[in-house]
């Protein structure tokens, strides 16, 4: 299935797949990060193009805002990458939960009795506290 398609059965149904709704999402947040990445980038080659040999501190903060872009991008990336591989790390287990609580529970994971009752029965007009 195209992005294009998936972005608008989610659109249509945002609930019935937890797993599409979070692939859009994030591939929309890696769009806007490659957005930034670029108009970052561009700043910075222009502002290397106007340098003398050295570079000054407002080019250096380009250069951090440049790092910080392909940074959040590339993270944003490796989330889309997870969310695509049935198979990657931690999924297996994730799967194994679900399905766990799809079956249901047939009685208490551990043995329970009622808890014990009080010890002694306070008699009317005493404290416990003092």
């Amino acid at each position: 299935m195209s992005m294009d398609h998936l972005k608008a059965a989610v659109a249509v149904a945002p609930t019935v797949n937890s797993n599409a709704t979070d692939v859009v999402k994030w591939h929309g947040l890696l769009l806007e990060s490659q957005a930034a990445l670029e108009r970052a980038e561009d700043a910075l080659v222009a502002a290397l193009e106007s340098q003398p040999s050295e570079v000054d501190d407002p080019t250096m903060e380009l250069v951090h805002r440049v790092d910080a872009a392909v940074t959040a991008r590339d993270g944003r990336a490796m989330v889309v990458r997870w969310l695509l591989d049935p198979n990657a790390v931690g999924k297996q287990d994730l799967a194994a939960r679900r399905l766990a609580r799809l079956r249901g529970r047939q009685g208490p994971a551990v043995p329970t009795s009622p808890p014990p009752g009080p010890a002694t029965t306070p008699q009317p007009g005493r404290s416990l506290a003092r």
